[in-house]
């Protein structure tokens, strides 16, 4: 598993359920922070008397790594710095680097569409980009390593029915939560948003219901296929 984030605590909120879920069955997984939001995703440490940004970065670093241990990844900081995110070339073939050293089964990364987040989307068309460059032209021989076709599905953002984002795929992440609620702990720069997304996996669960889930399910995280190509193969 690839997971793709804009911000350091991205994952975390979004995606770390199922980071853990795979993580605890045996699987690998690796988190890639673009940035740290060091800038514009910090709000607690920047009301601090005399901060620097070098000391949000830090901080935001040692909590970014802290939560992937706890979720048992492996973390991988591009520090391409934010508000705004910009993945130019250079930044584009570390990215693909990365995806052919680790040779995902599937990606996790941002919806394709937030008009609230100016990062977001950056980190989304960067990530299917470098997707695409990875797979090369479809298995013909290329100048560098290339790696079979992966699943590549959104996570939930922040506000999703602002940003055409349509959950198909719902995991159960109830026997994983006391990992993930220990991950949203790590993350001190953005306490605000441990309780909304504590809330999100209830709402998730509760929808799932509708489709089959039991009442024993009581945190989900919910995703979008980006790659319907790959339902077939799926």
């Amino acid at each position: 598993m690839l997971v793709i984030s804009a911000h350091a605590a991205d994952f975390v909120w979004r995606a770390s359920g199922a980071v853990a879920t795979h993580t605890a069955t045996g699987g690998t997984a690796t988190v890639v922070s673009l940035s740290y939001g060091e800038r514009g995703e910090s709000g607690a440490l920047w009301s601090r008397p005399g901060q620097t940004l070098e000391e949000v970065r830090r901080i935001r670093r040692e909590e970014a790594i802290a939560a992937a241990s706890i979720l048992e990844a492996d973390f991988v900081a591009l520090d391409l710095g934010d508000y705004p995110l910009v993945v130019d070339e250079q930044a584009t073939r570390r990215l693909v680097d990365l995806f052919i050293e680790t040779v995902p089964d599937v990606i996790l990364i941002h919806a394709p569409n937030d008009p609230f987040n100016p990062d977001h989307p950056v980190a989304s068309q960067a990530s299917q980009r470098a997707r695409l460059l990875a797979m090369g032209a479809g298995g013909v021989p290329a100048a560098f390593p290339t790696i079979p076709p992966p699943a590549m599905y959104a996570f939930e953002p922040h506000q999703p029915d602002l940003c055409d984002f349509k959950p198909d795929t719902f995991i159960d992440i109830t026997p994983v939560w006391p990992v993930k609620a220990k991950a949203l702990e790590a993350m001190g720069a953005q306490t605000y948003l441990r309780d909304h997304y504590t809330e999100r996996a209830r709402q998730r669960a509760f929808q799932a219901r509708y489709i089959g889930a039991g009442p024993e399910v009581e945190y989900v995280e919910a995703f979008q296929l980006l790659t319907p190509e790959m339902r077939a193969a799926l």
